[in-house]
């Protein structure tokens, strides 16, 4: 059963009187009478309206990027339209229609909508509710939003699928080759093989092998960024901490923006099942964690800019004048301005000294398992690298979808690494091989036909063996990613931000997230010292904050 079968009452809710008078107030503008066959918003249209629908009723119409449509509901009076989009004022993923009848309806544009959804604790948990509802159905359709076509399995397209997915975007894949639309769609357009994948946005442009970045714009996800603005608080990083500084700021008041250069959820929304995070007995995957973190944070109205990538942080204008806005440089080329810089980029994945690692990432190497790598791997036999909870969340995730698992570990065994939770349910997994003392120390194949063996050695005699497996999963930890910092705050041995130490030139003493740097904090774990786990990421997201309005007040203090 569907989400759009089992919870349709909740998705498509209609407000009774009194609510629809309380919703009246909030309108961004006078109502609206449409004739029939009118279109109300379109899809692909940026900072459509959510609207109300006071007579007569609205058709919605999911399309996906090949021109195909599909009624996906009809909104009669009482009843709300929109998703997650409006919130964000992102493209729309439908198109509402005046019904046979005409219509008139009441509009909502994204500031006046949050506001609603705040005012209203009951109005705003029952829309809050509908528009995640309504981006799940549209996920679990596929058959709306953009349209990849490709080669199953091609380094590019699992990387496109991936960024799509881990941004909880809706999107069909077609296969170039395999399939009679996909052949005759590679044909008209005259693509040749390297320039696959083509990724068909909602807007109808085609785009040839594009990067995430490219797919962004596309998607309408990146916003456009004004350089006269000057935030209170940008967080770099939208992982659990960063999204908690972006929430709990926002819903306080504060200008919050948050950047990422992949996606939300950081490492966290990579994990299959968290099963130790607080409030959640049965567990939450990452992605679902960090999807609801990022839908509060947008209803609090912080703006997220995502895939976007922080390169510098510009603070030589520190010494002379401490009392202006930091500056963050931009992999677009651009750069904003902030009072707070709250550094919450995490850490990198750490690459195992292989020759040829790069050969396979993406044809046969990952650093994450989420379903789009578990589906490639369905039936076969792989490898998996490292012992910590990230590992054994992995390992619990595939083991029933493989075949075999070899779970390949450098120390003599798991109990120093790993909860023993996952310990004892890894263990009465049937088909997961431990192989304990054991490194790999090579790749067989190549970038065309993808990994095809491991080379692995024993640590302790010695001995080498080589594995025909056609998948390798490395979570072998990670290592700070803070070399946009670089000749601004300080750092440990390590490469990890030191926050709360010491006094600086001023004669300050740094607050306990705060760095030496005046004005900026590191949380998370990116931040020496910290506890690496979602909860204490968390909480240190939701206590920088006030932190930051203390900072404010001398950074800041014509505010």
């Amino acid at each position: 059963m569907t989400t759009f079968e089992t919870r349709h009452h909740q998705m498509f809710p209609t407000l009774d009187p009194a609510q629809v008078e309380t919703a009246k107030r909030f309108a961004s503008a006078a109502p609206t009478a449409f004739a029939p066959g009118q279109v109300v918003y379109g899809f692909g249209e940026h900072h459509s309206s959510a609207w109300l629908v006071l007579e007569g009723t609205i058709d919605i119409v999911r399309r996906d990027g090949l021109d195909r449509e599909a009624l996906v509901t009809t909104e009669s009076v009482g009843q709300f339209t929109g998703e997650l989009s409006q919130l964000a004022g992102q493209g729309a993923l439908a198109t509402g229609r005046a019904g046979p009848q005409g219509c008139t309806a009441l509009p909502f544009d994204a500031a006046h909508l949050r506001a609603l959804v705040i005012g209203s604790a009951e109005i705003g948990e029952i829309i809050m509710r509908a528009f995640i509802l309504r981006r799940v159905a549209l996920i679990e359709a596929g058959g709306s939003g953009s349209v990849l076509v490709g080669i199953p399995g091609a380094p590019d397209l699992v990387r496109l699928q991936g960024f799509l997915a881990r941004n909880g975007y809706p999107h069909l894949v077609v296969d170039a080759a395999g399939t009679p639309e996909g052949r005759a769609l590679v044909e008209r357009l005259g693509v040749l093989p390297q320039d696959l994948p083509l990724m068909v946005c909602a807007n109808g442009t085609v785009l040839k092998r594009p990067t995430d970045a490219e797919a962004g714009v596309c998607l309408g996800i990146t916003p456009e960024l004004d350089p006269n603005t000057i935030y209170d608080v940008a967080v770099v990083g939208a992982g659990p901490a960063g999204l908690a500084t972006a929430v709990y700021g926002a819903s306080e008041g504060l200008s919050v923006l948050v950047f990422d250069q992949r996606a939300f959820g950081g490492q966290a929304g990579a994990s299959a099942r968290i099963e130790n995070y607080l409030g959640f007995p049965t567990g939450i995957s990452g992605q679902a964690l960090a999807g609801r973190a990022f839908s509060q944070a947008q209803k609090f109205g912080a703006q997220l800019a995502i895939p976007l990538e922080v390169t510098r942080l510009d603070c030589s204008h520190r010494e002379q004048r401490p009392d202006e806005p930091l500056r963050l440089e931009l992999s677009n080329g651009q750069a904003v301005r902030a009072h707070i810089v709250v550094v919450a980029s995490g850490a990198r994945y750490r690459r195992p000294d292989i020759a040829n690692l790069a050969t396979f990432d993406g044809a046969g190497v990952s650093y994450w398992a989420s379903p789009v790598e578990a589906r490639l791997c369905e039936g076969g036999e792989v490898a998996l690298v490292g012992g910590g909870n990230s590992a054994g969340q992995a390992v619990v995730f595939l083991a029933p979808k493989v075949k075999r698992l070899h779970l390949i570990i450098r120390g003599k065994s798991l109990e120093s690494s790993m909860s023993r939770y996952l310990i004892d349910r890894i263990s009465a997994l049937p088909n997961v091989e431990l192989h304990s003392e054991t490194e790999v120390i090579g790749l067989e194949g190549d970038r065309t036909s993808g990994l095809t063996a491991v080379m692995c050695r024993s640590r302790s005699s010695g001995v080498t063996q080589t594995r025909p497996l056609r998948h390798l999963f490395l979570f072998i930890g990670a290592e700070p990613n803070g070399g946009w910092l670089r000749g601004c705050v300080a750092v440990d041995g390590k490469g990890f931000v030191i926050t709360g130490a010491g006094v600086d030139a001023e004669g300050r003493t740094a607050q306990l997230l705060e760095t030496n740097l005046r004005g900026v904090f590191a949380i998370g774990d990116v931040r020496a010292g910290s506890t690496k786990r979602v909860a204490a990421a968390v909480g240190e997201g939701a206590a920088v904050v006030a932190q930051i309005h203390g900072a404010l007040a001398k950074v800041a203090p014509q505010m």
